[in-house]
């Protein structure tokens, strides 16, 4: 929604203003289908050429972000401590019975009470793999860190790409205006032997080409490549705490001290309330009983 609205100030700040201080809208929505088909098509030909048709496919579906925010809510969060609450504590208790769940974690009916956690694969892949790792005996701690870490880094690094791919288009743009507003004056010098009035709306048609470029490099691709980029890192923090209580429970601390870890380094705005989660975990403790 918030995206919407900034869109909405855009337009009405740039263009009412232009109109207030007496611009005649017209020479641009005549030069516009021009212009714009100049810019963008050359900014889209440019953006195929320098990705392959994964990232291309990825950018796009990353675009949404910019309306939609995190994927991630703070019931989420939530749910993702009391997933490992349990898992946690039923590997202290029967590690044969957890390693059911982490090889089926789509028929576990662990999973099964946290439908949107089980849906990620990635945050399913990366509990399952580091508690069984943990049965196999590679259970130093500082090693599975490492471990962690370097899987976490790639996977940020591949969800940033489509960050990184509008980046460079709205890099781009501004160059791309003035090719379009270099072609609209050698269209003008064509026409020299014309009447000034005449020459006057050439040029200025011209320009449009050079206003467009850096309009949408600053107005849309620009900011639209830096939250999807904060999108992306906030989302990451997801996993980041799946490896907090994971790397805890490693270092063999109490289940509710590694649920606490993973809580004290959740964002401050996603942190569950400390009396809401001891709750849930209590419940969860009844309904085991």
């Amino acid at each position: 929604m918030i995206g919407m609205i900034g869109i909405v100030v855009i337009f009405v700040m740039v263009f009412g203003g232009y109109i207030a201080a007496g611009g005649k809208i017209g020479i641009i929505l005549k030069s516009l289908p021009y212009e714009m088909t100049m810019i963008l098509g050359a900014a889209v030909g440019a953006f195929l050429i320098s990705n392959d048709m994964s990232a291309v496919k990825h950018t796009f579906g990353a675009i949404g972000k910019v309306f939609k925010g995190p994927r991630w809510k703070p019931e989420d969060y939530r749910d993702l401590l009391c997933l490992l609450f349990e898992l946690i504590r039923l590997g202290r208790q029967n590690a044969v019975t957890l390693e059911e769940h982490i090889e089926n974690p789509d028929g576990s009916d662990i999973f099964g009470r946290y439908p949107r956690i089980q849906a990620d694969h990635e945050a399913v892949e990366l509990i399952c793999d580091t508690l069984r790792s943990a049965s196999m005996n590679y259970n130093d701690p500082h090693q599975v860190e490492e471990v962690l870490d370097k899987r976490l880094d790639q996977n940020l690094s591949h969800a940033e790409h489509s960050a990184h791919a509008l980046q460079t288009v709205a890099d781009g743009l501004p160059a791309l205006g003035i090719v379009a507003a270099v072609l609209g004056v050698i269209k003008t010098m064509a026409s020299i032997d014309q009447p000034p009035e005449i020459l006057g709306g050439l040029i200025g048609g011209a320009l449009v080409g050079t206003f467009l470029g850096v309009f949408l490099a600053y107005g849309f691709v620009g900011p639209f490549a830096a939250k999807v980029k904060m999108v992306v890192e906030e989302d990451h923090q997801f996993y980041l705490l799946i490896r907090e209580v994971l790397i805890a429970n490693l270092h063999n601390h109490a289940t509710n001290i590694c649920i606490e870890v993973g809580r004290q380094n959740t964002p401050h705005h996603m942190r569950p309330d400390f009396n809401a989660l001891e709750e849930a975990l209590r419940g969860l403790k009844q309904g085991a009983a």
